[in-house]
Formats: structure tokens, sequence, C-alpha cells
């Protein structure tokens, strides 16, 4: 199924770029815009970005790298801190 018709970028485009990135680092973070340069192309109106999106996310491969998981803290971990203190 055709997700940017600006650039005519697949959803078999996006899941193998994804794959491939995936692949070759698996601590990147992937992006919509590191997946256009993947494949060699550029966005374009934009129009896509959310279907380009929930394809991104239908993949297995794509995940928040472990490294960078849980980096926020809870809503009002801050003001227990300086309680605390």
């Amino acid at each position: 199924m055709i997700i940017c018709h600006c650039t005519q970028v697949s959803d078999r485009d996006i899941m193998s770029a994804i794959d491939w990135m995936r692949a070759s680092d698996p601590d990147t973070i992937i992006t919509v815009g590191k997946i256009y340069h993947a494949l060699g192309k550029k966005a374009d109106c934009g129009g896509c970005v959310s279907l380009f999106v929930s394809t991104m996310r239908s993949n297995p491969n794509f995940k928040v790298p472990a490294v960078l998981q849980n980096l926020r803290e809870a809503p009002g971990a801050e003001a227990e801190k300086k309680a605390a203190r």
C-alpha cells in the first residue's frame, strides 16, 4: 500500500527500512526523517505523517532502545525529591 503519494513510499518500503536500520544499529532511534533518508527520498507535503508513523509503529523492530526507555520521571517526582532534601 502506498503511504506517501508524493514520493511513492509504500508500507513495504517503510518496513524494510526499519528492519535494515535495526539490524545495522540495534540502538538507533528510528524517525520518519531517517526512513526517508534511508530510502533516498525527501518528505514533501507532510499529509502522510500520521499514516507513516502508524505504519512504523506496527513494525515489531520499531522500538525505543532500552538505554533510552524510562528516562522521564513520573509526574510530581521532582517535587518529591525537593521535599525529601
